[in-house]
């Protein structure tokens, strides 16, 4: 996950306010008005953090919330609202929210709190495909809300495996990476696949003749 931020918001002054910003902070912002939109990239490339408006031209912004905890556990989450009564931040917050900031907001307070949600939450240091989420910080692996028991090797296999996403490796290019020699046993990366494939990452392709890649196929 690169440390970039999904704006759902559909009023442009706000929207440009708030990217101007951030990204005067360092921090990428890419601007949505509808929930189909944001959703549809979200699918494509989860972003480090999601900032969320809650009236919104084709829903409400709060109906996204659960279904972005739940698939990106490790994704930051900030509701933007002129609802700002305690019951509306209650309820945001309930639903998943990492913070919930009221209209009319201080830009350079948002820029503050977001810096703050990414160092949180790891920023840069996780790996988001889907409902598949690693940890670089903690070495933790997520599939689907639940967390995968994974040894060291096979940890930095499957992120060496997503970080080179759709590119054919050879079994001796695995070893190398992961193992640190150029020779050996690949019956030991074929091992370690099948313990992957095993947890239920169905991601990993056999490219026969070579190796494997890392391959994300939306469900």
């Amino acid at each position: 996950m690169d440390k970039k931020v999904y704006l759902l918001e559909d009023d442009r002054n706000i929207a440009e306010l708030v990217k101007c910003a951030l990204e005067m902070s360092n921090i990428a912002v890419e601007c949505f008005e509808t929930i189909a939109s944001f959703t549809d990239a979200v699918e494509k490339a989860p972003p480090a953090a999601a900032l969320l408006d809650i009236m919104l031209p084709d829903g409400n912004g709060l109906d996204v919330l659960p279904k972005l905890k739940q698939k990106y556990p490790a994704m930051g989450v900030i509701v933007l609202s002129a609802l700002g009564q305690e019951t509306d931040k209650v309820r945001g917050l309930n639903l998943g929210a990492d913070d919930y900031i009221a209209k009319p907001f201080g830009v350079l307070e948002l820029a503050a709190r977001v810096n703050a949600l990414l160092r949180r939450s790891g920023g840069s240091a996780s790996l988001v495909r889907g409902d598949l989420t690693l940890d670089e910080d903690t070495m933790t692996a997520t599939l689907r809300g639940v967390r995968l028991e994974l040894n060291n090797k096979e940890f930095n296999l499957l992120k060496y495996l997503m970080q080179k996403e759709g590119k054919a490796l050879t079994r001796e290019n695995i070893l190398n990476a992961v193992w640190g020699y150029d020779e050996g046993e690949t019956r030991t990366v074929d091992n370690h696949v099948a313990r992957l494939r095993k947890l239920g990452i169905d991601y990993i392709e056999t490219v026969f003749g070579v190796g494997y890649k890392f391959v994300y196929r939306e469900s």
